[in-house]
């Protein structure tokens, strides 16, 4: 089995339920202090608002939570996965991406997306229809003012002349994009495909970090789409990453139906009651290891290379069996 890169999506939820508090916080130190002991890069997830369609809760603005990550961490990767760019000014973005270079020495990931959730474009001064293009502008701008003095920008959305941006980090970071086939929701406005403006984003970066909102043998689709995209472009598939991002909640028990009963609750608090807990279970990676540890070597049978796996319990226990149970499979 070929070696397998991990992180993991720390569970910087804000609870719906009241649960967001010291003892939460006590919770994601943890967590982000066994990533740094047992190699896990640290990933976060962005969401401006509950997002009630596809969550059951928000999350903690993940720029704040890595910068934490990084006083606590020397080795592993901090990560965005993903941050949502249009409902961000790109010369702002740049200075605190540049700050959090600074302040990890270098090891973050700008993971990127363009989001989903209409209502958190509204709030900000966009429209959903126009997000793939300000997502397209922003990497371009943001990549500008990182890498050079005196930047200057011409876009649909954004324009700016002269800036400089201090410090920036000796090299750019690594751009991971997200983006694949997704289970729509009513009045929604993803589809079960992958879309060629996001197949083009993706060629560009050279790395992929496929969404865990469609099913299995999607992701396996979209990923035979993307190298084909890639021949189409010019460009050597070889040369693009397959990363997948999925939610999990791990438990000890060998046996399928123990493990779904026990990891059902958790799901459940973390996504809502939206969604059947037989799409969850289509979706993301639930029930026994042995199950789990038999989807990802489908994967990587087909690519992958980086796996981001989200514990839905902010139990840093979760953490722990990750680099237990999991990883050694796949080492």
């Amino acid at each position: 089995m070929a070696k397998l890169k991990f992180g993991a999506w720390i569970a910087t939820y804000a609870w719906a339920d009241g649960g967001t508090g010291p003892e939460n916080m006590r919770r994601i130190r943890e967590a982000i202090e066994k990533c740094e002991e047992h190699g896990i890069d640290v990933w976060v997830i962005d969401h401006l608002l509950s997002a009630p369609g596809l969550y059951g809760n928000a999350w903690l603005e993940p720029l704040n939570v890595l910068a934490y990550a990084a006083a606590l961490t020397s080795k592993v990767k901090i990560a965005t996965g993903i941050l949502v760019l249009p409902v961000r000014h790109p010369v702002v973005l740049a200075k605190e991406i540049s700050t959090l270079c600074h302040l990890s020495n270098n090891r973050y990931v700008f993971g990127v997306g363009p989001g989903w959730y209409a209502r958190e474009y509204e709030v900000t001064g966009s429209r959903i229809q126009e997000r793939g293009r300000r997502t397209d502008e922003i990497i371009e701008a943001v990549t500008l003012l990182l890498t050079q003095p005196n930047a200057s920008y011409q876009g649909r959305y954004y324009q700016f002349t002269d800036v400089t941006i201090d410090p920036r980090p000796p090299r750019m970071p690594e751009i991971w994009v997200s983006g694949g086939s997704r289970v729509p929701d009513p009045g929604e406005h993803d589809v079960p495909v992958i879309a060629k403006t996001v197949m083009d984003r993706i060629v560009k970066a050279g790395h992929w970090l496929s969404r865990c909102s469609g099913t299995q043998e999607w992701v396996k689709r979209d990923w035979g789409q993307l190298q084909a995209h890639a021949r189409a472009m010019g460009r050597d598939p070889k040369t693009l990453t397959f990363g997948h991002c999925n939610f999990t909640h791990l438990v000890e028990t060998a046996n399928q139906d123990k493990a779904l009963e026990e990891c059902r609750a958790p799901f459940i608090r973390a996504m809502g009651t939206h969604r059947t807990w037989e799409h969850l279970q289509e979706c993301y990676m639930a029930g026994s290891i042995d199950r789990i540890n038999a989807r990802i070597a489908d994967l990587v049978g087909a690519g992958l290379e980086y796996l981001v796996l989200g514990p839905v319990s902010d139990d840093p226990k979760q953490i722990d069996l990750l680099a237990k149970r999991v990883m050694p499979s796949f080492a």
